[in-house]
């Protein structure tokens, strides 16, 4: 038995429990999946994810699916929404990591001058945290973590000039939300 073209058909099939019709549904929709996730995740890895759960939530789905409309918009919507979780979780644990990385202030100062700098701190913090993702993580490397330059482009994958390019920028971007709060 060849399987069928139509995709209300295979949906149909699917929807009773034919793993090969998903199979095919999964098949020819895998790669605008995947490029769905892809512009919404940012990386090839998140956008694997992302398609990946989407289509194992929407088999789980099936039953719910209205059948009168296409699969196609259901299905990326579904991958799209995935993808946005993922982004978000992934912001999240990026906040978190930057505010585990801070140091506290030095206890020998006293308390006027503790509190002054933690107050710095924490502004300044506020205003990694709304950078761009690519330039909190260039900056955390560098000043939270303390890596080195080499050990960032090892890390990131790229040139040691890319990486002191991108911590330029990312720095750059940072002043100006940084000097205007100070005056």
């Amino acid at each position: 038995m060849g399987v069928p073209t139509d995709e209300s058909e295979l949906v149909s099939r699917a929807a009773r429990g034919e793993v090969p019709a998903y199979e095919e549904l999964v098949r020819r929709y895998q790669g605008i999946a995947h490029r769905t996730a892809y512009l919404i995740a940012g990386g090839a890895a998140q956008a694997d994810d992302a398609a990946q759960a989407g289509f194992v939530k929407a088999y789980r789905a099936l039953g719910r699916f209205d059948r009168s409309r296409p699969f196609r918009p259901w299905l990326l919507r579904i991958v799209a929404n995935e993808a946005r979780n993922l982004r978000r979780a992934e912001a999240r644990r990026a906040a978190l990591e930057l505010r585990a990385g801070r140091q506290e202030p030095e206890a020998v100062r006293g308390p006027e001058s503790e509190a002054a700098s933690l107050e710095r701190r924490e502004a300044l913090l506020a205003a990694v945290n709304r950078l761009a993702e690519g330039d909190r993580e260039v900056i955390a490397m560098r000043y939270f973590l303390e890596l080195s330059e080499a050990e960032m482009a090892t890390m990131l994958g790229v040139a040691a000039g890319t990486v002191k390019s991108r911590l330029s920028r990312a720095l750059t971007r940072l002043r100006a939300i940084v000097e205007p709060e100070e005056r």
